[in-house]
């Protein structure tokens, strides 16, 4: 929706993604990062031994600490916001930074309500109740879509971007509320933070989620700092440069949030209760290594060989060009070379979290960021030069680089877990087998492109990354990997 009425090559349309990065920021960090990482280890491994009450006084303090932090942040984040900008786009001036400021000012109060709403994730994770807090975001959707319908037609762009982050608070403030009674039906004792009976021991607990969240929140932040590094250089590339960028980034974060940040997330809380076991620690990680794997490798294959299909198919409609899906498709094709790495990195991480060990990831995310900001810079600013290619097409080398540094801190991670609780990872021969499978499928999936006519590009990808898939699954059932057999009984089983 987005696409449709903002384009790409659009001052409004680079503004307010660069803008919107940060609520995104702020709920990444705070949701799938320390909040997570910190609290449910403790609130996950009370609620383990029955303790609930306890667990629920925990979850009430850790609740009125966040909300004051969140005030603060609100407040100085809408005073600072000039100077905000002046990190994560200094390459925009004149009008286009008038209007990112706008947009970050209104989109604050917002990032605060995500903030809140990722304490109720995690509440409700512990008591594994997934699916409501993994589809609150759908009424921030909701909301934005919605402001994009009643105004996008007959609103100029500057007017439209700051409708449109009024639409994102509206939403908000709907995802926290949604969750809010879930969180009230499994945790009663929420609010009963008061002084008696076990205070003290109630106050020990908060001070290991307080202790946990410093390095956990560094360690998230440095993660997100490398996203912002992409963009502050994506904004020293010409215009379309910022958005092309987000909506690569829109497209990519798909299998990351469906294939590996859903297991992490699904994972931690057990992995938590199965601690002080390091063979059942091994077992529950080797089967999220190979559940990722098996459906991050074709999305990555997918990426590489079909991106442009993939673009038009969710991005072509009004201002939104074929020529601007091909770039698209550079840009996410650059993502492939990192993906699997992400993705299998975030279940690396949760396992240490599992461990109460937050510091070895954060020491492992700081040479990640310290090698996406040389590589980034060398392979967005220089080499495109050096190559003698139009300088937009830097944005293609940062996901590339990217992707090399997140190669190089999930190998540390698992050599430093490897270390401690035995042998980890994904068999060679299983990762061949995958890699082998999306390659058959990905010369199924270009003869069909290359054959078909020039049709609509929803029907167009319908005809592609249909026999892609079923390429794929075929190849897998034939190669004996027994997620696909697993998959398949899944889909059956939700199905009836």
């Amino acid at each position: 929706m987005f696409a449709h009425y903002f384009g790409l090559e659009s001052d409004a349309a680079d503004a307010f993604n660069a803008a919107f990065r940060i609520p995104n920021f702020l709920q990444n960090l705070f949701g799938e990062g320390a909040l997570s990482a910190s609290f449910i280890p403790v609130y996950a491994a009370l609620v383990a031994r029955g303790d609930r009450r306890e667990a629920d006084r925990v979850a009430g303090a850790v609740a009125a600490l966040l909300g004051l932090a969140v005030a603060v942040l609100v407040l100085v984040g809408v005073l600072a916001t000039p100077l905000l900008i002046a990190a994560i786009a200094p390459g925009f001036t004149g009008d286009k930074r008038e209007l990112t400021i706008q947009v970050v000012r209104i989109l604050f109060p917002g990032a605060g309500l995500l903030v809140l709403s990722a304490w109720c994730l995690g509440v409700l994770n512990s008591h594994h109740r997934f699916l409501l807090s993994y589809t609150a975001p759908v009424m921030w959707n909701a909301a934005m879509i919605a402001t994009l319908v009643a105004f996008g037609s007959h609103t100029p762009l500057p007017r439209l971007a700051m409708l449109l982050a009024w639409g994102s608070v509206g939403g908000s403030a709907l995802q926290f509320a949604v969750q809010v009674p879930a969180v009230l039906r499994v945790a009663p004792d929420v609010m009963a933070v008061r002084s008696g009976e076990n205070s003290d021991l109630m106050r020990d607990h908060v001070r290991v989620v307080t202790r946990n969240f410093v390095p956990v929140f560094i360690s998230r932040g440095v993660v997100q700092v490398s996203a912002y590094v992409d963009a502050l250089l994506a904004s020293l590339l010409p215009t379309g440069a910022v958005t092309g960028l987000s909506n690569a980034q829109l497209l990519y974060t798909l299998p990351v949030s469906l294939f590996g940040m859903s297991v992490a997330a699904a994972e931690l809380p057990a992995m938590s209760g199965a601690a002080v076991d390091h063979a059942a620690l091994r077992v529950r990680l080797d089967a999220g290594l190979r559940q990722i794997a098996f459906f991050v490798v074709p999305s990555a294959m997918a990426f590489l060989a079909l991106g442009d299909v993939v673009a038009a198919a969710l991005l072509q409609t009004g201002r939104f060009r074929h020529e601007d899906a091909v770039y698209v498709w550079g840009i996410l094709a650059g993502s492939a070379v990192g993906l699997l790495a992400s993705t299998l990195g975030r279940l690396y991480s949760s396992t240490y979290y599992a461990l109460r060990d937050t510091r070895t990831p954060l020491r492992f995310a700081m040479v990640r960021v310290a090698l996406t900001t040389i590589l980034g810079y060398l392979f967005a600013i220089p080499l495109p030069r050096w190559l003698g290619i139009d300088p937009v097409w830097g944005a293609a080398g940062l996901t590339a680089s990217a992707g090399i540094a997140g190669w190089i801190e999930m190998w540390l991670l698992r050599a430093s877990l490897n270390a401690r609780i035995g042998r980890t990872g994904l068999p060679a021969p299983f990762v061949a087998k995958l890699w082998a499978a999306a390659a058959a499928a990905a010369v199924g999936g270009w003869t069909a492109k290359i054959t078909i006519p020039t049709l609509h590009p929803v029907v167009t990808a319908m005809l592609v990354l249909g026999p892609y898939g079923v390429v794929f699954f075929a190849m897998t059932f034939a190669l004996k990997i027994p997620e696909a057999t697993t998959a398949l009984r899944r889909a059956v089983r939700f199905k009836r």
